[in-house]
C-alpha cells in the first residue's frame, strides 16, 4: 500500500499502536496522543479548511482572509492563546470524532452537529492539524488570586 493513499482506517489502527506505548514525554508530540508525520504543510491545511468548508461553523484566531461563517451563533473559534498545549491526537480526534468531548452550546444531547468528515484524506488530516497547531499559541495561565 502506498502511504499517500493510505486510508483513515489504516491510520487510526496505526495510532492505536502507537499510543499503546507510553512514556513520560509532554508536549504536542506526546505519546498520550500519537505523532502525525513531520510533513504537514500549513497553508495546503488552510486549503483543506475552505474546501471541507469548515469556516461555516469555525473562526481561525489571527486569519482574517477566510470566508465568513455561515452562522454567527454556532461560530466556535479555533487557535489563538491556550493555557495547554493541543497535541496531534486531540486535534485529529476532534475533527473525526468531534462528539468525543462534545461539550458547546452548539452540541445537542451530547453529539456535535458537525459533519462526517472520516471520508477526508489522510494528507488533508495531516495538513488540516498543521494548519491548526500553527494558529495555537501556549501562554501561561494567569495567576489565581485567593
Amino acid at each position: 500500500m502506498v502511504a499517500s493513499r493510505m486510508n483513515l482506517m489504516d491510520l487510526l489502527a496505526l495510532v492505536l499502536v502507537v499510543s499503546s506505548q507510553s512514556a513520560c514525554v509532554s508536549g504536542r508530540h506526546s505519546p498520550t496522543g500519537f505523532r502525525l508525520p513531520e510533513n504537514g504543510d500549513p497553508a495546503r491545511g488552510k486549503a483543506a479548511f475552505i474546501e471541507l468548508r469548515c469556516y461555516g461553523c469555525h473562526r481561525v484566531a489571527g486569519d482574517q482572509d477566510l470566508p465568513e461563517p455561515d452562522q454567527a451563533a454556532a461560530t466556535v473559534t479555533l487557535g489563538g492563546d491556550v493555557s495547554e498545549i493541543r497535541t496531534d491526537g486531540y486535534l485529529v480526534t476532534s475533527i473525526i470524532h468531534p462528539s468525543h468531548r462534545a461539550r458547546s452550546p452548539q452540541t445537542v444531547e451530547g453529539e456535535s452537529p458537525m459533519p462526517d468528515y472520516t471520508r477526508m484524506s489522510v494528507r488533508q488530516l495531516i495538513d488540516l492539524v498543521a494548519y491548526l497547531q500553527s494558529r495555537y499559541r501556549v501562554v501561561p495561565p494567569p495567576p489565581v488570586f485567593p
